[in-house]
């Protein structure tokens, strides 16, 4: 949950470059075969953003296939939502300030976030592809 609060920017910026590194030590067709894959499980950080600033409702974290995560930031403010209506409106007003701060947040630090995401991505990718040290 704090992720965008323990990622550091410089920590991501260079395992990006290391992982340059070890894309362009593949053969061609293997790097044409990363490239291809990545492009389709790339990740936009304006996308995350929008998603974040315009529903707070966890819609950001299921677009990086975190399901649980979205599914869990929806239903707390749901909640707080429900709380609100049925009388119980101090409750329900924190609960949904508490999601509010916390997405506040991953809002501001989107593009290190998905970075980081694509990283773990470009990692997956690469441990198919690079050849096994024996």
């Amino acid at each position: 949950m704090l992720e965008a609060v323990q990622l550091r920017r410089e920590d991501v910026d260079r395992h990006k470059e290391e992982l340059r590194g070890r894309i362009n030590a593949l053969e061609a067709s293997q790097r044409k075969v990363f490239y291809e894959r990545f492009k389709r499980e790339l990740k936009d950080p304006d996308t995350y953003a929008v998603l974040n600033y315009f529903f707070l409702a966890g819609l950001h974290h299921m677009y990086l296939g975190k399901f649980l995560r979205g599914s869990l930031n929806f239903f707390i403010l749901m909640f707080g939502l429900g709380l609100m209506i049925g009388g119980f409106p101090v409750i329900g007003l924190f609960l949904m300030v508490l999601i509010l701060l916390m997405e506040l947040m991953a809002l501001f630090r989107s593009e290190v976030i998905v970075n980081h995401h694509n990283n773990q991505r470009s990692e997956d990718i690469l441990a198919l592809l690079e050849p096994r040290l024996r």
